[in-house]
């Protein structure tokens, strides 16, 4: 019945019942301080925060947030002509079939001009996915169809390295939580490099997220890191591109 149900919206295109919002915040590449992508987060239209919105969120409207998320998003990323990707979160129990359920993304962003190449896709390793072979096909397709695929929060649960095996994505957010004080834990620190070993290894590239002193940054820096999203290059901002402090070293 969920599945049926699902389905339904989605043909129906059922509208959010509640106005969203978004902010934005970027993910930099200190190679060259250029911005590689920057997320888009959800907001209120008078700019409630993310946990005001998604307590609003229910099983019965589910699909169409998550449809209003990725349509706002590119919306706002063509009115504020975002350079670079944007990345986009995701809800997997909110996608019925990947190929009917990516149809307004992709009336969207040819309405707007914004080429699917520069949409990355996040999934977050924390979401309660219901059937993880679901997930799996939901990545797989919107790789074949020319996105970029995420894994967020990687580090915050315990099924990791089980959908690592499983699929590959073209990257990885280490959890902000993992890297919490690294340059001072030496636990981390041998966990952060660990996880940095696998994804050289297999061509994954890492986002360093949740960054909010010098002395992570550093010390991630110094382990090969070269992007990093978080409070200490700028905080989101609401509908617009905020500006972009790089540390001076």
């Amino acid at each position: 019945m969920k599945e049926l149900h699902r389905c339904t919206g989605c043909r129906d295109g059922e509208a959010l019942d509640f106005p969203i919002s978004m902010a934005f915040q970027p993910i930099v590449d200190i190679t060259d301080r250029s911005v590689f992508a920057h997320e888009a987060l959800v907001r209120g239209v008078a700019g409630e925060g993310a946990a005001w919105v998604l307590s609003r969120v229910t099983q019965d409207n589910l699909y169409s947030f998550d449809q209003a998320c990725r349509v706002t998003a590119l919306n706002w990323s063509a009115q504020l002509q975002l350079p670079g990707r944007l990345s986009i979160n995701f809800m997997p129990n909110a996608v019925y079939k990947p190929e009917l359920c990516i149809r307004a993304t992709l009336a969207t962003a040819k309405r707007v001009n914004f080429p699917i190449e520069r949409i990355m896709f996040e999934v977050t390793e924390q979401e309660q996915v219901e059937d993880m072979e679901h997930l799996l096909q939901i990545l797989r397709s919107y790789r074949g169809m020319g996105f970029i695929t995420a894994i967020d929060d990687f580090g915050a649960a315990y099924a990791g390295l089980n959908l690592l095996a499983d699929f590959q994505p073209d990257v990885i957010k280490l959890d902000m939580h993992l890297i919490r004080g690294i340059d001072t834990d030496s636990v981390r620190q041998v966990l952060v490099e660990a996880a940095l070993q696998i994804c050289r290894r297999l061509d994954i590239t890492v986002i360093a997220e949740g960054i909010e002193t010098l002395g992570e940054y550093t010390a991630l820096r110094e382990m090969g890191v070269t992007l990093f999203q978080g409070y200490l290059f700028a905080k989101p901002a609401f509908q617009a591109l905020p500006e972009i402090s790089f540390p001076a070293q």
